[in-house]
């Protein structure tokens, strides 16, 4: 069973045991979608609001755009644990002979990349999900103030946890080239996900 399908009790349970997966890559991507949730629910609260009939269209489309991330990152926390298991099956491989010891080799390269590149991709999908949340911490019903910004803060920890992950799993990798490109992304998201959680907190004006 995907752990999208768990109760939140199950999931915290498990993620508190000594079990290497679910962990922080996949409470990240966790994290995100419960960000996009949030930013969700405000744009949905402001919908046919007297005093916010300026801002329909603009909260109906913070949703269309806002409801398929929720879903994906909810995907994502599966997608992570099972990129860490890849990696742990690299491990396993016969190391008897020379070409043995190459092929196992090249499955962990694969494997590490593979782990960096899906919480790269929810760091990704973070910042997205900031930058909605941007939107309804100015512009939504103002009842829903705080759940704007907390889907800000939300989604701002998966983002950094998320680039966490990726910084750690790529310290393995032997291709400089593809590191390099890692820490460059990651640093940008970085700076960009600090913005855009000031913008959120000044416009929610809290």
């Amino acid at each position: 069973m995907e752990y999208k399908h768990y109760t939140l009790e199950d999931f915290s349970d498990i993620t508190a045991s000594n079990a290497a997966a679910p962990g922080g890559g996949s409470i990240s991507a966790m994290s995100s979608s419960f960000g996009a949730a949030l930013v969700s629910m405000a744009a949905r609260l402001t919908e046919n609001k007297k005093g916010y009939e300026e801002v329909q269209e603009e909260m109906k489309e913070v949703i269309k755009l806002s409801e398929p991330l929720r879903l994906e990152l909810l995907d994502d926390i599966e997608k992570d644990s099972r990129s860490f298991d890849l990696y742990m099956q690299a491990l396993k491989l016969p190391k008897s002979t020379e070409e043995e010891k190459q092929e196992r080799r090249n499955a962990m390269q694969e494997a590490l990349k593979k782990a960096c590149e899906v919480p790269l991709s929810v760091a990704q999908k973070s910042i997205k999900v900031l930058e909605l949340a941007k939107i309804v911490c100015e512009k939504a019903n103002r009842n829903a103030a705080s759940d704007a910004l907390s889907g800000a803060f939300a989604a701002r920890s998966g983002c950094m946890g998320a680039v966490q992950n990726v910084l750690i799993n790529s310290k393995g990798v032997k291709d400089e080239a593809f590191v390099q490109d890692m820490q460059d992304k990651c640093s940008l998201i970085v700076d960009k996900a600090h913005k855009i959680e000031e913008e959120c907190m000044r416009l929610a004006n809290i």
